[in-house]
C-alpha cells in the first residue's frame, strides 16, 4: 500500500513539473515568437534585408530573451550551472536550431523561388514550430539541468520529509 502511495505521489509531483515547465516554455514561447515574426517581417519588408539575414537577426534577439525568461521562469527550480555554461549552450543549442530554419526558409526562398512576404514568413512559423520541439527537449538535457525539483516538492533532499511536518524522519538512528 505505502509503495503504491508513494508511486502515486511521485507521479503527481512529475507531472505537476512537467506541467509547470511545459506551461511557461508556452508562454515565454509565444512571447518570443512574437518577437521573432516582428522583427523578422521588418527586416525583410521595411529595412529591405534578405530573408536569411532577417532570420539570424531576429533569432539572435529572441535568443538572448528566451535565455533569461526561461532561466528565471520555465526552468528556475532547476539547478544553476553558471551563466557562461548555461548561455553558451543555451546558444549553441539555438545555432543549431537557426540553422534547421535557415535551411526551411533557405528551401522556401531559393529552389522553389517564392519570394512573397506570406510565402517566407510561412517558412519562418514552420522552422519555428520544428525548433520548438528540439529547444524544449534538449533545455531540458543539457542546459537546465536537474537537480532542485524536491525543494519545489517541498521535500528535504536528506530525508524526504517535508520541513515542519510531524512525520518522522525515515533514516535509522545510530
Amino acid at each position: 500500500m505505502t509503495l503504491w502511495r508513494d508511486f502515486r505521489s511521485t507521479l503527481r509531483i512529475t507531472w505537476r513539473i512537467l506541467l509547470k515547465e511545459l506551461s511557461a516554455f508556452g508562454i515565454v514561447g509565444a512571447l518570443n515568437f512574437i518577437l521573432d515574426v516582428a522583427i523578422f517581417g521588418f527586416l525583410i519588408t521595411v529595412v529591405g534585408l534578405g530573408p536569411l539575414t532577417s532570420k539570424v537577426i531576429s533569432t539572435a534577439t529572441t535568443t538572448t530573451t528566451a535565455y533569461f525568461m526561461h532561466r528565471h521562469w520555465s526552468f528556475s527550480h532547476r539547478a544553476r550551472s553558471g551563466i557562461k555554461r548555461e548561455y553558451g549552450l543555451f546558444f549553441m543549442l539555438n545555432g543549431i536550431s537557426l540553422v534547421m530554419s535557415l535551411l526551411i526558409i533557405g528551401l522556401v526562398r531559393y529552389p522553389l523561388g517564392r519570394t512573397d512576404a506570406f510565402a517566407l514568413q510561412l517558412a519562418n512559423i514552420t522552422s519555428i514550430g520544428i525548433g520548438t520541439i528540439f529547444r524544449f527537449w534538449s533545455y531540458k538535457r543539457w542546459v537546465f539541468l536537474p537537480g532542485m525539483e524536491r525543494e519545489v516538492q517541498g521535500l528535504s533532499d536528506e530525508t524526504g520529509v517535508a520541513p515542519g511536518s510531524d512525520e518522522e524522519d525515515p533514516r535509522p538512528t545510530a
